[in-house]
């Protein structure tokens, strides 16, 4: 199983939805900022946001186990082999991830044991 490279590329705020049906002053995400990048195979990096983890965390498990070597979803997605572009689910203030395959290995051991 190879690492997963995941890079926040972008915080949002729908601000017509949330001027609709957001608290006062909400703002976009606090927990996690562009530019920000973490590794992770199967389990939730530290420092991820449980809810976006759980939105991604998919996508990263495909990737760590060779899903992507060619085009995610028979090539009308993404153009670039290896690479997923996905969000969390918070549809006031969706958080952008760039997800790249890597060739590093996972430091978790998965030998069966007998």
């Amino acid at each position: 199983m190879k690492r997963v490279k995941i890079t926040v590329l972008k915080t949002t705020l729908d601000k017509e939805l949330a001027d609709e049906y957001g608290i006062e002053g909400l703002t976009p995400c606090p927990m996690l900022k562009a530019g920000q990048v973490f590794y992770a195979d199967y389990a939730k990096p530290d420092g991820m946001c449980d809810e976006a983890w759980k939105a991604i965390y998919q996508y990263v498990f495909a990737l760590a186990h060779g899903a992507g070597k060619d085009l995610f979803y028979y090539g009308d997605w993404i153009r670039k082999p290896g690479v997923a572009i996905v969000s969390c689910n918070d549809g006031l203030r969706p958080v952008i991830f760039k997800l790249e395959a890597t060739e590093e290995e996972s430091e978790i051991d998965y030998t069966p044991v007998r």
